[in-house]
């Protein structure tokens, strides 16, 4: 029985599964950059003897204009370390701005509010409406609970 890797292997180095191993040099090539960089880039490709960068935010084009060769050297070097990354070579590096966002997965961010309740909740409700009483009573519950949790 041939493990998964093994199967993976037979996978990428048949003729039709090329853009795999594409995919996995454009991969290691994004993994030895620094993280400041892999955040600036949205995705790459090679056509032409050209390596075409997206940019996920335009801010990022002048910084990386200036590591060019930078790009091109860490290229050649994964080139030389990884043998199925040998001929995905690059004479000249071109930056554009993509109009997608970045690939690189961020985890959601709770958001907490970081200020101190104004309010104190003592208000009268005078509403004879139930379904905008029941509202109000529960934004009343919301707030004394908001205001017991900042004041631990």
């Amino acid at each position: 029985m041939k493990s998964s890797k093994q199967i993976l292997s037979l996978l990428t180095h048949q003729p039709q599964f090329g853009s795999l191993t594409q995919h996995t040099c454009y991969q290691k090539f994004m993994a030895l950059l620094p993280p400041r960089f892999q955040k600036a880039i949205a995705f790459i490709y090679i056509k032409n003897d050209t390596l075409f960068i997206a940019l996920s935010h335009p801010g990022y084009k002048m910084e990386l204009n200036y590591n060019k060769e930078l790009f091109k050297e860490l290229l050649a070097t994964l080139g030389t370390h990884t043998p199925e990354c040998k001929k995905y070579t690059a004479g000249s590096v071109v930056f554009f701005n993509a109009k997608y966002h970045s690939i690189q997965e961020r985890p959601d961010e709770d958001t907490v509010p970081y200020y101190q309740e104004l309010s104190s909740g003592t208000f009268e409700v005078t509403s004879d409406n139930e379904a905008l009483k029941k509202k109000f009573l529960h934004t009343k519950t919301l707030i004394r609970k908001h205001q017991d949790h900042t004041t631990e």
